[in-house]
């Protein structure tokens, strides 16, 4: 049953179809620059930090925007708010096929800026439109988001490959999704609907920023993302590292990226037999982190850890996305625990794989990063063990 809107059957369809197709453009835009990134360095002459850069822009795009779109939504509701979210990544991958380095990296900005407000406003849509179906919507659009990002991946060298494409019309085919997505999208604008406050008779008007279990939340998903991005940037380096072909390394940096979207399939049944996942979320999190050593320790056994990390990543950050809408009081509170918890989180997953590379570079070895990655796992595990418990903020704070 919805909380509120659509009246029809059809209606309903089409809003479900409506985030899903949302959730399809929330990565593959950004995460399927990497397969093609030689040739881009190539063609502009990049220098590596360049390219470097060119990889985090959008995540500290996500991480200024994030705080701002929960107050955008207040004002123009949550459905005109996503269509724009829309608009910006069309005219960003629009931007990205203009043969100027300026524009590749312009276009990636404004595809960060557009990522960024749908991040933060989906889960604030599905507390206020399916209240009782959180962890099953949540658990859908993340699924959709890591096999059309992992798809797309898979896709776009081949494309570039294709007489007369290149690395640009390639990149620039992931505008076919947006399109559709904004086709659908449109049924929606009629509605120009806020993030609901249902719970007048408690203190949701205060700061999210001021809860322990924000603070919690936050940090669940900020430092899973920190030790996220790490692997998706630098585990083939480490492989090769240790001894395996550059092959096997890229085989085994897309099965990383399967993995990430398997948990929505096991998480839907499971998440909703638990009222409290303080253990699920503490377990995930701490095989992260032994995952992360057995990369270091037992290195003949990397399929195992790589596809161990992916899966229990991706499981953390759909827990920790299904916490905001579980933990909040009401719609416009999880839009600004939304926005808390991604501005801080991608903040984090912005500085993580710069500090790896760092301590790389100083040590000459992928010993001090995988330690990294570890403790943050295990960080990661204390703050599940908070934000799983079953309340909500104005609860926690009595």
């Amino acid at each position: 049953m919805l909380n509120s809107t659509p009246k029809s059957r059809f209606a309903g369809i089409l809003l479900v179809l409506g985030i899903l197709l949302i959730a399809a453009n929330l990565r593959a835009t950004f995460t399927g620059i990497a397969p093609v990134l030689e040739q881009i360095i190539n063609h502009f002459g990049l220098s590596a930090s360049l390219a470097g850069f060119l990889t985090t822009l959008p995540l500290i795009a996500f991480a200024v925007v994030s705080p701002m779109a929960a107050t955008l939504a207040k004002k123009q509701g949550l459905e005109r708010t996503l269509f724009v979210a829309l608009l910006f990544i069309l005219a960003g991958v629009a931007a990205r096929v203009i043969n100027t380095s300026a524009m590749l990296f312009v276009g990636t900005a404004i595809i960060g800026v557009g990522i960024a407000i749908a991040n933060v406003l989906l889960p604030s849509l599905i507390k206020r439109d399916f209240p009782a179906k959180v962890a099953l919507m949540t658990s859908a659009y993340v699924l959709t988001m890591g096999v059309v990002s992992g798809g797309f991946s898979t896709l776009v060298f081949p494309l570039s490959q294709l007489s007369g494409l290149g690395w640009q019309l390639a990149l620039g085919s992931s505008a076919l999704i947006t399109l559709a997505s904004i086709i659908v999208w449109m049924s929606q604008l009629s509605k120009h609907t806020k993030p609901v406050s249902i719970a007048q008779h408690t203190d949701t008007s205060k700061s999210v920023w001021r809860y322990l279990l924000a603070w919690q939340i936050t940090l669940l998903l900020g430092l899973n993302s920190f030790l996220n991005y790490i692997i998706i940037t630098w585990l083939p380096s480490i492989l090769t590292e240790t001894g395996h072909s550059a092959t096997q390394a890229g085989a085994y940096h897309g099965a990383f990226q399967i993995a990430t979207a398997l948990p929505g399939l096991i998480l839907i049944p499971l998440l909703a037999k638990l009222k409290d996942q303080s253990a699920l979320s503490f377990i995930l999190a701490m095989l992260s982190a032994l995952s992360a050593l057995g990369l270091l320790y037992m290195p003949s056994f990397a399929f195992v850890w790589t596809l161990m990390l992916g899966f229990c990543s991706g499981a953390c950050f759909i827990l920790g996305l299904s916490f905001i809408s579980l933990r909040t009081d009401d719609s416009q509170q999880a839009a600004s625990l939304s926005g808390m918890s991604q501005s801080v989180g991608y903040l984090l997953a912005a500085i993580g794989p710069m500090l790896a590379g760092a301590l790389h570079t100083t040590t000459g070895s992928w010993s001090a990063p995988l330690w990294l990655c570890a403790i943050a796992g295990v960080l990661c595990a204390l703050c599940g063990l908070g934000s799983g418990k079953n309340t909500t903020l104005a609860k926690s704070a009595n």
